[in-house]
């Protein structure tokens, strides 16, 4: 609960760097103590619940919110949620697609926050600023736009594919729960990140 907070007060590339790198950590250490050792079926429905938790609290949280970075604080909640169910997999497929929602994340999160700053130089705080930023600066208004669009995973874009292996993977170790709540909460999180570009 302390990321938006965080997010927001914060310099820009601490917040990129807080956004990226403590789910990289988490995501090989974890990967690597499941390679490693298998764990069993009740660990397995724990990571599952909070990849559920972690998705949908992302993804309603960020429906309220009305400033930039607390949004993109709230996706990337949302996103943890996401990657984890890579993780709670177990598998091999697992772990791959948990590997490219990583790469994926950490590319679309440095390219969101590479735009920011020039969005505070313009005194855009608020999404409803976002309105005037196709005038002022268009190719920061489509880059920005292209990234929130991936975010949200609009089809042909790289985090529609980073959802889809994550989803086809959690189908695949047997989650028929966990992939419908991932696209529901997908389409619910296309609404708050939609709303940026």
């Amino acid at each position: 609960m302390w990321a938006p907070d965080i997010y927001e007060g914060s310099p820009t590339p601490v917040t990129t760097f807080l956004s990226i790198a403590p789910k990289i950590s988490i995501s090989a250490n974890m990967s690597r103590v499941s390679i490693v050792a298998s764990y069993g079926g009740t660990l397995q429905q724990i990571f599952f619940f909070c990849s559920i938790a972690s998705m949908i609290l992302g993804a309603l949280a960020a429906m309220a919110q009305t400033k930039v970075k607390r949004t993109l604080a709230h996706s990337s909640i949302g996103h943890v949620g996401y990657i984890r169910t890579g993780f709670s997999c177990g598998t091999i497929e697992g772990i791959q697609s948990l590997l490219i929602g990583i790469f994926i994340y950490a590319s679309m999160t440095i390219d969101a926050f590479a735009i920011v700053p020039a969005l505070w130089q313009t005194r855009v705080k608020y999404i409803v600023d976002l309105g005037a930023l196709a005038k002022t600066n268009p190719i920061s208004a489509m880059t920005f736009s292209i990234t929130m669009f991936s975010y949200a995973g609009i089809p042909p874009l790289a985090g529609f594919c980073s959802k889809f292996y994550l989803f086809f993977a959690a189908l695949g170790c047997g989650a028929y729960f966990l992939a419908p709540v991932g696209v529901v909460t997908s389409v619910i999180g296309r609404w708050a990140a939609g709303r940026l570009p």
